[in-house]
């Protein structure tokens, strides 16, 4: 079972956010040592419980302190962004630590209408599928000859070419990543809809592009975890979470994490909307009852890692959760061997 850990920088109200910063970095160091994959900082804006605005800025800190552990982003909200701007940024990452960076791309706006509108100033209005093959040809380099910017390379050029991987909650992100045959993230700490889990992972495999001997369709699932000596004890670590999806007129779908947020997304959009409020699947329970369900998750769905999102709002309870994961996970690779 493939493990990596995606950190979303929370800050208490007693922090500062150089205080949020430093836990991240220690989490990050915590996890190179417990035998975690990879290390994803999230892209968040106007958000006052998390302060991570600016992953690839993040990205340069930790790798600057690791070792072994990839790091990225979980991930960069394209929309907002020139796709030549992006692969400039991660082309210098990739350049500084070779092999260690990931380039994880969401089509979430990672904030409310107004930073959208702010973030989005003077933006060329393409489509997310025209920004993806706009990257891709700056990440590898092929930008075509009709191109009206054929002759550009985003400098510097790393050695080995970085891809990205396509971070999604829908049908549509599904078929995206599929075309572009790209590894595909369900975040299903998200949205916990089981049926779109299954019809979105179904979509990816089914519709997958680009198999050969040294590429295939490769799914990561992101999901909530609390792990505690016992299963009592993280049930009182646990703390009700909200999924809520906001349906537009248009059938836009936005999934946010509580009903206060939602409801300030439609007031800013001025437009109607239809707001569903379900309680979020968290993982909760000793190291034995969380490996459990993980396992039955990656049976289920052929899933390939998990990707663990711990909130706890003690931090170092929060650190021994992922610690306890790591080493039950590690302990039945043993017992198989």
């Amino acid at each position: 079972m493939k493990l990596s850990i995606l950190d979303q920088t929370p800050i208490s109200e007693d922090e500062m956010p150089k205080d949020a910063f430093l836990h991240t970095i220690d989490l990050a160091l915590k996890a190179e040592k417990w035998g975690y994959h990879r290390f994803w900082v999230s892209e968040h804006h106007h958000s006052p419980k998390v302060v991570g605005s600016a992953p690839e800025v993040l990205i340069s800190y930790i790798l600057a302190n690791t070792s072994k552990i990839r790091v990225g982003s979980g991930g960069v909200m394209l929309q907002h962004y020139s796709p030549y701007k992006v692969a400039e940024v991660f082309h210098v990452l990739e350049a500084l630590a070779p092999g260690r960076v990931d380039l994880g791309i969401g089509s979430a706006p990672g904030g409310l209408p107004l930073s959208t509108e702010a973030l989005q100033q003077g933006n060329s209005g393409k489509t997310l599928e025209e920004k993806l093959l706009e990257l891709r040809q700056f990440l590898h380099g092929t930008v075509p000859a009709e191109h009206n910017l054929y002759g550009l390379k985003a400098i510097p050029e790393p050695e080995n070419s970085l891809d990205f991987y396509l971070l999604g909650t829908s049908l549509k992100s599904a078929k995206i990543a599929s075309e572009f045959g790209s590894p595909y993230v369900f975040a299903q700490f998200i949205n916990s809809d089981s049926d779109e889990l299954e019809a979105a992972i179904q979509q990816y495999r089914s519709s997958y592009k680009f198999r050969s001997a040294e590429k295939s369709a490769y799914v990561i699932l992101a999901v909530s975890v609390i792990v505690a000596s016992t299963d009592a004890e993280a049930k009182v670590l646990k703390s009700k979470e909200q999924h809520v999806k906001i349906t537009f007129e248009d059938g836009t779908k936005i999934n946010v994490d509580d009903i206060q947020k939602a409801e300030e997304f439609v007031r800013q959009s001025e437009k109607l909307a239809k707001i569903e409020v379900k309680e979020k699947t968290v993982i909760a329970g000793s190291p034995s009852t969380v490996y459990e369900a993980l396992d039955e998750l990656k049976k289920k769905y052929q899933v390939d890692e998990f990707i663990i999102v711990t909130k706890i709002q003690d931090r170092k309870k929060r650190q021994r959760s992922y610690e306890l994961l790591a080493d039950e996970v590690k302990s039945k690779s043993k017992s198989t061997v």
